[in-house]
């Protein structure tokens, strides 16, 4: 697999690792730039056999991936369609993630929100810089719901009321506590946090490829069947955009700097736009 064509992406091979950093300013946000190369990165990860470890990091060390592009989420239907029968791009783009025969590991310095967070929790392994590492799940603040898994893969991680305190909370999660909850496998010193995920990546690709495959398969198989939640969550998700009260808060959340880097820095930007504007 060529690491060169993608657009903010970075690849790089090292003894069957594919290191990958997400390289797209200013905040890294998960638009269609970002999701095309992800997706194409996934197809190309799932085919080649040299592979056997991906470690997913990013250029930025604010933003790992700030979230899912708002405007973007406003270009869906304002009429929700019937209930999904299939996953749509973004569900069979984490699925593909999810479901490669490497072991995959995000190294996380900054935010990981909403798509993001997401993201990475399709991902095998999350491991977080202390003091600088945060994961939210902020999307009912603007009205919607996680549609990219998050309503089924955090509670099967964390717990039913944990998640529902990430996603109905909306606040920030930093990696102390996110290490606790069981959201990020270990919160590291952020010196400490590349050596010691380059350490386990180069050991995991020194054993042999089929049975790391097999291994993850069978430690899949322990969770059961998420694709009838994937898909109520779409169906959720596909109403809730379309709800008067999520366009209103979509559109404030841009009209007022949301996708910045000043804003997305601390979103605090969501309780103002409750108060100013319920």
């Amino acid at each position: 697999m060529s690491g060169d064509g993608f657009t903010a992406l970075r690849v790089r091979h090292e003894r069957g690792v594919a290191f990958v950093t997400i390289d797209h300013p200013p905040i890294n946000l998960f638009d269609l730039t970002l999701i095309a190369d992800v997706i194409r990165l996934g197809d190309a990860l799932a085919a080649d056999d040299s592979v056997r470890v991906v470690v997913v990091d990013s250029a930025n060390p604010d933003f790992f991936i700030a979230h899912a592009d708002v405007a973007l989420i406003q270009q869906l239907p304002a009429t929700p369609p019937p209930p999904p029968t299939r996953l749509g791009f973004f569900h069979a783009m984490v699925e593909r993630w999810r479901t490669l025969p490497q072991a995959t590991i995000a190294k996380i310095e900054g935010r990981a929100r909403g798509g993001g967070s997401e993201f990475v929790l399709s991902l095998d392994m999350r491991f977080g810089a202390l003091g600088r590492a945060v994961l939210a799940q902020p999307e009912v603040a603007l009205g919607i719901i996680p549609g990219g898994g998050g309503t089924q893969r955090l509670p099967r991680l964390i717990g039913r009321a944990r998640a529902l305190e990430a996603v109905l909370g909306c606040d920030d999660v930093p990696a102390d506590v996110a290490e606790r909850w069981g959201w990020l496998n270990r919160a590291l010193p952020p010196e400490e946090l590349g050596p010691f995920v380059e350490t386990l990546a180069l050991r995991i690709a020194s054993f042999p490829a089929d049975a790391v495959a097999r291994a993850k398969a069978c430690v899949d198989a322990a969770g059961g069947d998420v694709l009838p939640g994937l898909l109520a969550e779409a169906d959720a998700f596909n109403h809730a955009v379309a709800s008067p009260e999520a366009r209103r808060r979509m559109a404030a959340f841009l009209e007022a700097g949301g996708q910045t880097p000043e804003v997305e820095r601390d979103l605090r930007l969501l309780d103002s736009l409750h108060r100013e504007r319920d």
